[in-house]
């Protein structure tokens, strides 16, 4: 593949005028979350039907111009799977996408059995993907060619996919239901970890069957490598695993000598941050019996014996429908939806129709079985 690479204003531009007429755009980034602690897009790649270009962020001025062919609804945008894709765009810059197709999406809806991009280019396009590179570090420049030509293979084939998905849909009768699962899309944005590392330890699995002591120094040890982490632009697992934070939590030890002796701790740690981590150890252990962090647990859930009978149905009716349509159940109705018809026990297609989790297509093809199995789950019934 003759990957095009746009790393200069001067061919950005250039790239921006080709693509000014284009009716449709083949979309895909690439971030460095398995290396770098702060992830940001590291690559943008396009596609039209007739050319393929890989964007690097890192040498043009401004990508304000992407944001207006994102947000412009006379331009179709392809995606594969564009959740993460449009979340890194919101928190990096604030771009919001309109008119788009999911190839994931659509493939889902059609029952494919594999959806993932890999899966797809092989059946349709015999194309298999190197997967040397999915843990590639895009971050680093200069990029090989062999990377370039597998960044370039997520979108040179999208915009001929979504022809064939296209196709196969309106054929299902089933096109309307994914162009609403797409303008749904439109209202993605990122919603990830906030947390402050003073309390994000707590939701490295495993954290919440420590018992108090353990939990603080986990806490503090947590801190100095988020600190740590942050400051190197390093991913957290490779300035220290958690693993290792756990094994130190549970048994901290006090001297260089024993620190050296943990698993995971190597020279090169041991010798240009042993005295942090030691440092972590102590204020562990110097917090008061009656400051130690402790684990909030929610309240008992009561069981609501007349809810869970509702529920039961709508899955069981849901179950069947979904195999009537050859559909994996969580794409036809995901359990979710099945729970806020349970609570709100929908007796009419309008009342269901407002509820929020629910779809239009849902209640147009389906919608009075749903009625159907809340009313038999029902002690009335």
């Amino acid at each position: 593949m003759d990957v095009r690479l746009v790393d200069r204003p001067d061919t950005f531009a250039e790239l921006l005028q080709e693509l000014a007429g284009a009716p449709i755009i083949a979309i895909d980034t690439e971030a460095a979350s398995f290396h770098r602690y702060h992830d940001r897009i590291y690559l943008i790649q396009v596609s039209t039907p007739t050319q393929t270009a890989v964007i690097d962020p890192l040498g043009v001025d401004s990508l304000k111009p992407i944001g207006e062919l994102l947000a412009d609804p006379g331009i179709e945008k392809v995606f594969h799977d564009a959740d993460y894709d449009l979340r890194l765009f919101d928190r990096e810059f604030g771009f919001h996408a309109r008119s788009m197709f999911d190839t994931r999406i659509a493939a889902q809806f059609l029952g494919e059995p594999g959806v993932g991009l890999g899966a797809l280019l092989q059946k349709y396009f015999a194309v298999t993907a190197d997967k040397r590179f999915q843990r590639a570090d895009w971050s680093a420049r200069p990029l090989s060619d062999a990377m370039l030509d597998y960044a370039a293979g997520d979108t040179n084939h999208l915009c001929q996919l979504r022809d064939i998905l296209r196709d196969q849909l309106t054929a299902k009768g089933r096109l309307n239901w994914v162009e609403e699962e797409f303008v749904l899309l439109e209202n993605t944005r990122w919603t990830g970890s906030t947390d402050e590392p003073a309390i994000g330890y707590l939701r490295l699995k495993g954290a919440k069957a420590l018992d108090r002591r353990s939990l603080a120094l986990l806490r503090e040890l947590f801190v100095w490598r988020e600190g740590v982490a942050s400051k190197l632009d390093r991913a957290g697992f490779r300035v220290a695993g958690n693993e290792v934070l756990f094994e130190l939590a549970q048994r901290p030890p006090r001297t260089a000598e024993a620190l050296g002796r943990v698993k995971g701790v190597g020279r090169d740690t041991l010798d240009r941050r042993g005295g942090d981590i030691l440092a972590a150890i102590e204020r562990g252990l110097a917090v008061p019996d009656d400051l130690l962090p402790k684990v909030d647990r929610p309240p008992r859930r009561v069981i609501d014996l007349e809810y869970e009978a509702r529920l039961e149905s709508l899955k069981k009716a849901r179950n069947a429908i979904a195999q009537r349509f050859d559909l994996a159940p969580g794409v036809l109705c995901p359990n979710g939806t099945l729970e806020a018809i349970a609570h709100v026990v929908p007796d009419s297609i309008e009342r269901l129709s407002e509820i929020r989790e629910i779809r239009k297509w849902q209640v147009r093809e389906f919608g009075s079985d749903l009625l159907n199995a809340v009313s038999a789950g029902s002690p009335s019934a």
